[in-house]
């Protein structure tokens, strides 16, 4: 053996153990007779990246590929390594050069496939894990990618049998068992629903990663599970950065420098409620600047968008620590997180603290579970000051609801007829147009009991999915409700379209425990009165927040058993079903919910607030206890 291959074995050896400085020394002393080996140049680039030298670590890598082009481990290094610096195209073309050497490597198509995903290129990615699982169809991180890009496409059908196989294969794997109940959700499939929440509840109580934020909103009503999870996924996916961006520099602009982050600057039901806001900034005090890392969809709500902020940067293809990296370079004073762990978000950005004052604001209805996350924006009514232990942001108050409305969306003149829209001419018709994995198996229940109490009435429903669709008849059949009571509209194009129609229903049904969000301010826009059960967290007192704001809190109950009686006793006094609609209608003029204007300067009076603190002194040391904020109405 020759003194370079003795001296790179035991550099590999010293490696193995841990002893960095000491491998390093000998691998440095093999590139000084062999400058270009590529195995000493790969196992000192390996150690260079144990010690955060990026940099330097890629130089090698590259001088490496220079001398031996079609050396593997290099190829696949110097992908890593951009990938890990967030330079994504550059990182897919290295991934792309690697697998040109070796097609059915399995690290280099899992890798490049999660890029793809985070790129939002998401058929891409799925050919590549569809592509491990032709090699080997027991590849548990291949199924579970390939299950949750498939919940992308909203295709539940095709992702469930997946999720299933993967939790045979790998009983804990990683959220694993909530991605397949809220899977089900979404299908409206119900098997073994309560054994399975009862499963995921113990084990978020005993710390283990069994299930995400969101599906667990749509299973546990418990504000205390609902931090605890939060915690546990902010701790294994989004742990803060040890080199913070922002070193606590005291910015001194004209103007508040305010940046949105968000995947939803588009047709969705975040863009829907913030437009307004955004369009109704004061631009004499604030410089608004959108991070949008979403795609463009080209939706006439995107060219809103675009026209709103002062600066609108598309980041969709920029890492989220390069996108970190340019909000500290802009300096922005305070950047609000719209998303959470909502789909397509990027907490790691924040993670990296690119601000002085980051907040987290309507997208996600909970706690983020981080330390660097300094606020929620917040009403009294869904986070009350009994809730506060539960999260890790300071709670500011907004005066009203928490939940903007955009008061410059005109709903259409021509209300569709009940043929045109496929209801009964003459019958009670209640509403519920919420996403199918809000309905509970309880409060379907209830539902058809109030059917059922309610002689012809019918239940309206917005499925996307016809096994849903299918799933939902089933189960009404089961409960002794005919399958034909149950009627889906279909989607249409325009927002005032779809607003037109809810004054063809007679009541909307909230969902529990994940309330109406969004849908429920439409309801309550269009002129349709909305029952709901306000539960204990956020997620379920949501609706109840917006009751207030529109002054009808007697529609407010506080379990299934007075909701299914106010409902039932609603649809059965035409008289007191008027009167509450004619008061609806009064309130939108002189009650909060509807006020734009309004609302818009009470979130800036917040911001301003948060900004004053930071200038006195600790940024998290601030605004809210149980106290009445200072700048709330």
């Amino acid at each position: 053996m020759s003194a370079d291959v003795n001296s790179l074995a035991q550099g590999l050896e010293l490696q193995r153990q841990g002893l960095l400085e000491e491998s390093s020394l000998l691998f440095s002393s093999v590139l000084a007779v062999e400058p270009n080996n590529p195995a000493a140049l790969y196992s000192l680039a390996i150690n260079y990246l144990q010690g955060n030298r990026q940099a330097e670590a890629l130089q090698l890598v590259d001088r490496g590929i220079l001398a031996a082009p079609r050396f593997f481990p290099l190829r696949i290094l110097r992908a890593g390594i951009l990938h890990g610096m967030g330079d994504r195209p550059e990182a897919l073309k290295a991934y792309d050069e690697a697998l040109e050497i070796e097609p059915d490597n399995i690290p280099a198509l899992l890798n490049s496939g999660a890029l793809l995903r985070d790129m939002l290129r998401h058929k891409e990615a799925l050919e590549r894990f569809n592509h491990i699982l032709i090699i080997d169809p027991n590849d548990a991180a291949a199924l579970g990618n390939c299950a949750i890009l498939l919940t992308e496409f909203k295709q539940p059908e095709l992702a469930i049998p997946r999720f299933e196989r993967l939790l045979e294969l790998s009983p804990d794997f990683n959220y694993g068992l909530g991605l397949l109940c809220y899977e089900r959700l979404h299908l409206c499939d119900w098997t073994d629903f309560q054994a399975n929440a009862t499963k995921i509840t113990e084990g978020v109580r005993a710390g283990r990663r069994v299930c995400k934020t969101l599906a667990l909103m749509a299973i546990s009503d418990s504000a205390s599970d609902h931090a605890l999870a939060a915690k546990i996924f902010a701790t294994h996916q989004f742990p803060p950065s040890p080199t913070p961006l922002w070193q606590g520099e005291r910015y001194r602009h004209k103007k508040l420098r305010l940046a949105y982050v968000s995947p939803d600057l588009r047709e969705h039901p975040v863009g829907h409620l913030i437009a307004g806001i955004l369009e109704l900034h004061d631009k004499s005090r604030f410089e608004t600047i959108a991070i949008s890392v979403g795609v463009d969809d080209g939706s006439r709500l995107r060219g809103r968008m675009r026209q709103a902020f002062d600066q609108f940067i598309d980041a969709q293809e920029q890492g989220s620590l390069q996108v970190a990296k340019m909000m500290r370079d802009l300096e922005v004073d305070i950047a609000v997180d719209l998303a959470g762990y909502t789909a397509d978000s990027r907490t790691a950005i924040f993670a990296h603290r690119p601000a002085p004052i980051q907040v987290n604001y309507l997208g996600y209805p909970g706690t983020m579970g981080t330390d660097y996350m300094d606020y929620i924006l917040a009403d009294r009514h869904v986070i009350p000051a009994e809730n506060q232990q539960f999260f890790s942001e300071k709670v500011v108050y907004l005066p009203d609801a928490y939940l903007p409305t955009d008061s410059s969306i005109r709903i259409s003149e021509r209300v569709p007829t009940r043929e045109e829209c496929g209801l009964p001419e003459t019958a009670i018709v209640f509403c519920s147009f919420s996403h199918d994995h809000k309905i509970s198996p309880q409060l379907f229940d209830v539902w058809m009991q109030i059917l059922n109490r309610v002689e012809g009435s019918v239940l309206w429903l917005m499925s996307r999915d016809d096994g849903a669709q299918r799933n939902l008849r089933k189960e009404a059949e089961a409960r002794r409700v005919h399958s034909s009571r149950l009627i889906f509209a279909r989607r249409v194009p325009m927002v005032e379209d779809h607003l037109a129609r809810y004054r063809q229903a007679d009541l909307f049904l909230d969902t529990h425990p994940y309330n109406a969000h969004t849908t429920a301010a439409d309801a309550l826009m269009a002129g349709l009165p909305v029952i709901t059960y306000m539960g204990n967290a956020f997620p379920a007192r949501v609706a109840g927040s917006l009751l207030h704001a529109i002054g009808l809190p007697e529609l407010i109950t506080h379990s299934l058993e007075d909701y299914e009686e106010l409902a039932v006793r609603l649809a059965t006094s035409p008289a007191v079903l008027k009167d509450l609609k004619d008061r609806l209608r009064a309130n939108k003029e002189t009650y909060p919910l509807f006020d734009t204007a309004g609302f818009c300067r009470n979130l800036e009076a917040a911001y301003i607030a948060m900004w004053r603190q930071y200038q006195l002194g600790d940024a998290r040391d601030a605004l809210c206890s149980t106290d009445k904020p200072r700048w709330a109405n």
